[in-house]
């Protein structure tokens, strides 16, 4: 599934392309991904200036100028991908096809159906059912050690699965989790209750550095994700222990290992991770 980084790099690109442009038409392929369409989507959509473009946890906010906004999650498989004009044959996992006012063509692509899109007025936002319970963004100023801490406080769940819950800190996958608690040099499997003072500011610091790099890297390319140009992004090529088991960690020379947490791999080095 895009991750936070990835879905930041999707914002970004499709920000360069749309703000100020409108949309001409809205082409809806089928009535559903993971829930319906709401009634009148693309009449509702059709015409309208797109104002903002920006994330709240993994998911793409559009601002319309009507106070509408667009709310888009790309599931596990989605992806949003600008054309310079429209292509003749459409792929059959193209669900929804929007015309842009210089021509141009945004494709939203999701072969597994997992995506989602909803309409909903831009002063309920926060109270949607799918943003209300969403926790801190890591990479605003509030993140730091000491809100880390706060919310960790008297938890006896993983560290790892601890900072995966979007009602704590949202945006944090499988992925970014491995990887900046080995940055940190804590153990996946310490208890998160036991994360604090110079701990806690190692991770808040480690969480933000490499959803930071991943962002500046284009994303990380797993499986079917694409950026909005196409292109697959490659920060898995600086991956230090996620999927390189019994490969050395590139601290120590020893074995990274591989455990099971949340029904999801975990990967870290037992040596320096503590």
């Amino acid at each position: 599934m895009p991750e936070l980084p990835e879905v930041e790099t999707v914002c970004r690109g499709l920000a360069l392309k749309l703000l100020g442009r409108r949309l001409t038409a809205v082409e809806q392929r089928r009535p559903n991904l993971r829930f319906p369409f709401p009634e009148g989507f693309a009449a509702r959509l059709t015409g309208r200036r797109i104002d903002s473009i920006r994330r709240r946890a993994k998911y793409i906010i559009i601002d319309l100028d009507d106070g509408t906004v667009l709310l888009v999650h790309l599931g596990m498989s989605g992806s949003m991908v600008v054309n310079e004009k429209r292509p003749a044959l459409l792929d059959r996992h193209d669900h929804v096809v929007f015309d842009i006012d210089n021509g141009t063509c945004v494709r939203f692509n999701d072969a597994r159906r997992f995506g989602l899109m909803d309409l909903v007025a831009a002063a309920d936002l926060a109270h949607h059912k799918l943003i209300r319970g969403l926790g801190l963004e890591p990479l605003s100023d509030e993140f730091d050690g000491p809100a880390l801490a706060a919310m960790l406080k008297g938890r006896k769940t993983s560290v790892k699965l601890a900072i995966m819950d979007q009602r704590l800190v949202v945006g944090v996958g499988n992925i970014y989790a491995s990887e900046a608690l080995f940055r940190a040099g804590i153990s996946p499997k310490r208890r998160a209750g036991t994360i604090a003072g110079e701990r806690a500011a190692k991770l808040a610091a480690a969480i933000k550095k490499v959803l930071k790099e991943a962002i500046k890297a284009g994303g990380s390319s797993l499986r079917d994700y694409v950026q909005a140009n196409g292109e697959l992004g490659y920060f898995q090529h600086r991956w230090k222990v996620y999927d390189r088991e019994d490969q050395k960690c590139p601290t120590c020379g020893g074995p990274i290992k591989r455990i099971t947490q949340g029904g999801r791999s975990t990967f870290y080095c037992p040596k320096d991770q503590k």
